[in-house]
C-alpha cells in the first residue's frame, strides 16, 4: 500500500515520502476563535483528521504529529469583543472551548498540539517566535521597517506567487491590497503593526505593536515542526494569499528551499451553487447543526464527496448519512472490530478517495445483512478508520434531536395509550394517537409480538 497525496504546489499527486519515517509532522490551518465555526470551516477539520487517523495507522500514533493552530488575536476578535462588550481574553476562551466541543461532536481527534499565536508572539524558548522571525526577515533584507509597521518585500521572493500560480495583476486583485504611502510595492504585506494601549500588543524593536496573520503559522510551525515538514493542508480559500505568504516569509527566513513537501487543500461547501461563507451570510454553524443531526452523521455526508471537490450541502444529504449509520449500527451492533477492509484502505491511500472507500463500506454492509458475522467486524474497523461508529450502538438508537425536543415520557405514555386503545378495538382514537406521534416527528413500528418500537423520523 502506498500512500498518494496530491500536492497543490507541483499540481500533481505524488508518493507521500515523510522526511523522517520515525516523525511524520503536519500543520493544518485551525480557528480565528471569534464566533462559532461554520460548517464549512469544519470541512478540513474533517478531512485532515481522516489524514491523520491514516497515517497513525501507517507509522504509528507515536510518529505523527499534527499541528493545528488557533489564531486568538485578529482584528475580527478585538471588533466582536467591543461589540459584545466583554474583553479579548473571554471572548476567544469562549470561542477556543465552543470550538473543540463541536469538532469533538463531529468525531475528530485532538491534534497533537494546538498551539495559540498569543502564546508565540515573543517566546524565550522558541527561536522562531514572530517578532525574532520577523527581525531575521529584516535582517535578510527581505522585510522593512515603515512607520512603525513591517513589511514583507514580496520582491524578495523571486519565485513568489507559485502556489497559487497567479499573475501578479491577479494576485494584486485577489489580495485586495491595502494601498498605504508607507510601502514600497502594493504586494508587500504587513508582519508587525502598531497596536494603541486598548488592543493587544507586545514590545518589539519596532515598537508597540501586534503581528500579521501570515507570520503567525511560519513561527508556529517552524517552533514545533521545524523549517521545513511533511504536510501543510487548509481551505482552498488560504491558498493564496495566506499560505503563498507563509511560503514567502518562511523559505526567505530559513533560506530553505520548501516550508513543506506536500501542501493539500480542501474544496468549499456550497449553498445554493456559492461558497458557504460568514461574508455572504448564507452558512449555518456547527452548533446549530448539532442540534438537529448527529456529528457522525455530518461527518459522513462529507465524506461522501472527495475533499478537492465543492460539496453541494443539502439537508437531503445529512438525512441520507443518517439512515446509513442507523444501518450500520444495526448491523454491527453485537460485533467487536475486526480487520480493516483492504479496499477501503486502498481507496484513502489513493489521496484520501472517500468516496471509494465508502463504496467499500457498503459492500461490506451489503454482506453483513446477509448475515456474514465477518464483513460486520470489518465494516465497524474500516468506519472507525474514517471517523464514524465510534459511539454504541445502544447511545446512536438514543440520540435525540434537540429541537424537537421530545419527551421520551410522553412518547411511551401516548404508545401505552394507544395501545389501550387498541385492545379496546377503539381504532379511532389508536389513530389519533398515532397522528399525534408522527406529528412530533416520531414514527411507530408494530412488531409481531404485540410490542410497539419507535424512532425519531428523518
Amino acid at each position: 500500500m502506498e500512500l498518494q497525496l496530491y500536492d497543490t504546489l507541483t499540481r500533481k499527486k505524488r508518493p507521500f515520502v515523510p522526511i523522517d519515517p520515525a516523525r511524520v509532522r503536519m500543520y493544518v490551518c485551525g480557528p480565528t476563535v471569534y464566533d462559532f465555526a461554520h460548517i464549512g470551516n469544519a470541512r478540513p477539520v474533517i478531512v485532515f483528521d481522516v489524514l491523520f487517523r491514516l497515517l497513525r495507522h501507517i507509522y504509528g500514533p507515536e510518529h505523527v504529529t499534527y499541528v493545528r493552530n488557533v489564531t486568538d488575536v485578529d482584528d475580527k476578535i478585538n471588533a466582536r469583543a467591543a461589540e459584545r462588550g466583554i474583553s479579548i481574553r473571554d471572548l476567544t476562551e469562549e470561542t477556543y472551548r465552543n470550538f473543540k466541543q463541536d469538532v469533538a461532536a463531529l468525531g475528530c481527534l485532538p491534534p497533537t498540539v494546538e498551539p495559540r499565536a498569543t502564546e508565540y508572539v515573543s517566546k524565550p524558548d522558541a527561536p522562531t517566535d514572530m517578532i525574532r522571525l520577523i527581525g531575521q526577515l529584516v535582517k535578510n533584507d527581505c522585510a522593512y521597517v515603515a512607520e512603525g509597521h513591517v513589511l514583507f518585500h514580496v520582491a524578495a521572493m523571486k519565485d513568489y506567487g507559485k502556489l497559487s500560480n497567479r499573475s501578479l495583476d491577479e494576485m494584486i486583485a485577489g489580495a485586495r491590497v491595502e494601498v498605504a504611502p508607507y510601502k514600497k510595492d502594493p504586494m508587500d504585506f504587513v508582519l508587525w503593526k502598531p497596536s494603541p494601549p486598548d488592543l493587544p500588543g507586545w514590545e518589539s524593536p519596532w515598537g508597540r505593536g501586534r503581528p500579521g496573520w501570515h507570520i503567525e503559522c511560519s513561527a508556529m510551525s517552524a517552533a514545533l515542526l521545524g523549517e521545513t515538514f511533511d504536510i501543510h493542508g487548509g481551505g482552498i480559500d488560504l491558498v493564496f494569499p495566506h499560505h503563498e505568504n507563509e511560503i514567502a516569509q518562511s523559505r526567505c527566513a530559513f533560506h530553505t528551499k520548501a516550508m513543506a513537501n506536500y501542501w493539500m487543500h480542501n474544496g468549499f461547501l456550497q449553498m445554493e451553487g456559492e461558497k458557504m461563507s460568514k461574508s455572504l451570510g448564507n452558512f449555518v454553524t456547527i452548533h446549530e447543526l448539532l442540534s438537529d443531526w448527529p456529528g457522525e452523521a455530518i461527518r459522513l455526508a462529507m465524506l461522501q464527496t472527495h475533499y478537492r471537490q465543492p460539496i453541494p450541502w443539502t439537508e437531503g444529504g445529512l438525512r441520507e448519512a443518517k439512515r446509513t449509520l442507523d444501518h450500520w449500527y444495526a448491523l454491527t451492533a453485537d460485533v467487536e472490530p475486526g480487520m480493516f477492509c483492504a479496499d477501503a484502505l486502498d481507496a484513502l491511500s489513493d489521496d484520501l478517495n472517500t468516496p471509494k472507500a465508502l463504496t467499500a463500506l457498503h459492500e461490506l454492509r451489503g454482506e453483513a445483512a446477509k448475515g456474514s458475522k465477518g464483513a460486520a467486524a470489518c465494516l465497524k474497523a474500516s468506519a472507525r478508520m474514517l471517523g464514524v461508529l465510534q459511539s454504541t450502538a445502544a447511545d446512536w438508537a438514543a440520540w435525540r434531536p434537540e429541537s424537537l425536543a421530545i419527551s421520551e415520557t410522553k412518547v411511551v405514555d401516548l404508545i401505552d395509550r394507544r395501545n389501550a386503545a387498541r385492545r379496546a378495538k377503539d381504532f379511532t382514537e389508536a389513530d389519533r394517537i398515532r397522528d399525534e406521534l408522527k406529528a412530533m416527528g416520531v414514527e411507530l413500528e408494530d412488531t409481531k409480538d404485540g410490542k410497539t418500537k419507535w424512532k425519531i423520523a428523518r
